[in-house]
Parts: structure tokens; C-alpha cells; sequence
């Protein structure tokens, strides 16, 4: 999911180098939402993984 983020960061750093203002604020958007979303991902797992087991 960091993957992704990250892709849609160099996207948005090639277009906005390019001057595609439009794609550049579209990418860094989905970028942040990826983001976001895979810590909170990441977080719930090491939460869950941290219960003791149950019998």
C-alpha cells in the first residue's frame, strides 16, 4: 500500500514538474489518501496481532 503512495508521489512530481498543475494535485491527493489509509491499516494489524490467543 506504501508502494502505491509512493508512486502516486513521484506521479505527481513528474507532472508537476511538467506544469500539469491539474494531475499534480490529483495524484498528491490520492497519494496522502493512500497513505493515510495503509497506516491505519498497519496499525490495526499490529494491534491485532498483539491479543493473546484464544483457545
Amino acid at each position: 500500500m506504501f508502494g502505491w503512495a509512493v508512486t502516486f508521489l513521484l506521479v505527481a512530481i513528474v507532472a508537476g514538474i511538467f506544469g500539469f498543475a491539474g494531475v499534480a494535485g490529483t495524484a498528491a491527493g490520492i497519494a496522502k489518501i493512500v497513505f493515510v489509509v495503509g497506516l491505519i491499516v498497519f496499525l490495526a494489524m499490529l494491534v491485532m496481532g498483539r491479543r493473546p490467543p484464544t483457545t
